[in-house]
């Protein structure tokens, strides 16, 4: 038997229907401890049915995720070799306990880095995947960031590594409101206004709010910081400029941007995907045909929250082989709907696309 205690800690809230599943996927832990934050459901009442987990109820007014997830490591024993913060909605592929109790060994690190598959598509694979790094020692780290918490380390010489073989899988629940998260992003750039990452998230929330003039102006300020070095998050800001310039029904500085972005990070498909389409719309298939097959050129999609599953996924093969096909590249319009059949077996229409396409 392990020496090393190894515990698991969360949040939650309303969370009723994961409880069993969540519960099951933890169990390899020593002990769960579970900070419920205001539930109105039967989340407590099912918590507790379970002896190895350990229960507390407190309303964080007003709230905020980093004082939440620091009170819920306060619960964890100060005899805890290992902390794993999981949400809910995550469930850990089973053997995760062995997996990291050999890297812990081996390693002796702060902290874990595992592979996150945040989103599946609707036949279960993985969408898109990025590493996480919720697995911590003890006293080494609190929670900071009102929203878009983070891990920050309190001790000199952290050392991170990956645990090859641990996967959590996140089944989000979409009902769920995240309607705190733009106030609580508000009050995270306000708090720390140089800080990057929150920046770039803040942008990124006034564009999904279709607050197309506050995203721009916020998504300039992160390109501008000094702290703004991430070509990939660079690059994603430049695409939510983008975005929000075609929701203002302004293409030409939309195409700029995009442009931008490319420069920026070449090695990533998203810009020349979200550019094709706007020449598709445009009926300027030529060029969109051009961005496209420069986007395909790409061949590995990268583990990272940036990347987006609609350049990957049968949409792109499928607005590939149009395009193909209005640009009467004919095999190649056959090559990419047959790609796209087979990511997206039971779509009819690009069955019925390739029939047309294979009579030319």
């Amino acid at each position: 038997m392990s020496k090393l205690k190894v515990y698991v800690y969360a949040i939650c809230k309303n969370e009723s229907k994961f409880v069993k599943d969540y519960i099951a996927s933890m169990s390899e832990a020593d002990g769960i401890y579970v900070l419920d934050t205001g539930s109105q459901d039967d989340t407590v009442k099912l918590l507790k049915k379970y002896k190895n987990v350990h229960v507390k109820e407190e309303k964080i007014e007003p709230f905020r995720f980093d004082v939440a997830r620091n009170k819920s490591l306060e619960m964890v024993p100060k005899d805890a070799d290992i902390c794993v913060c999981t949400d809910f909605d995550e469930v850990f592929q089973k053997g995760w306990r062995k997996k990291l109790e050999e890297v812990w060994v081996k390693e002796n690190p702060t902290r874990v880095e595992y592979l996150y598959n945040w989103s599946f598509n609707e036949y279960g694979k993985p969408a898109t995947t990025f590493y996480m790094s919720k697995i911590h020692k003890r006293d080494a780290y609190i929670w900071h960031h009102p929203v878009h918490e983070v891990l920050k380390c309190l001790i000199p010489n952290e050392k991170s590594v990956i645990a090859e073989g641990i996967v959590l899988n996140h089944h989000q629940d979409f009902k769920k409101p995240r309607t705190s998260y733009l106030s609580l992003l508000e009050l995270s750039v306000k708090e720390e206004p140089e800080d990057d990452r929150n920046m770039h998230y803040l942008g990124r929330e006034y564009m999904y709010y279709q607050k197309w003039n506050e995203a721009i102006d916020t998504l300039i300020r992160h390109l501008n910081l000094k702290s703004s070095t991430w070509k990939d998050e660079r690059a994603a800001s430049m695409r939510f400029i983008a975005r929000s310039y075609m929701g203002l029904k302004r293409p030409l500085e939309a195409k700029m941007w995009y442009l931008q972005a490319i420069k920026e990070a070449p090695y990533l498909r998203e810009a020349y995907v979200e550019l094709a389409e706007i020449y598709y719309n445009e009926q300027e298939y030529d060029n969109s045909y051009y961005y496209l097959t420069e986007a395909n050129k790409i061949k590995t999609k990268p583990i990272s929250y940036i990347n987006e599953d609609f350049c990957w996924n049968a949409y792109f093969y499928d607005l590939y082989s149009v395009v193909c096909y209005y640009t009467k590249h004919y095999e190649e319009a056959i090559i990419n709907v047959k790609k796209a059949i087979e990511l997206d077996p039971n779509n009819e229409r690009l069955k019925t696309n390739l029939q047309i396409m294979e009579k030319k």
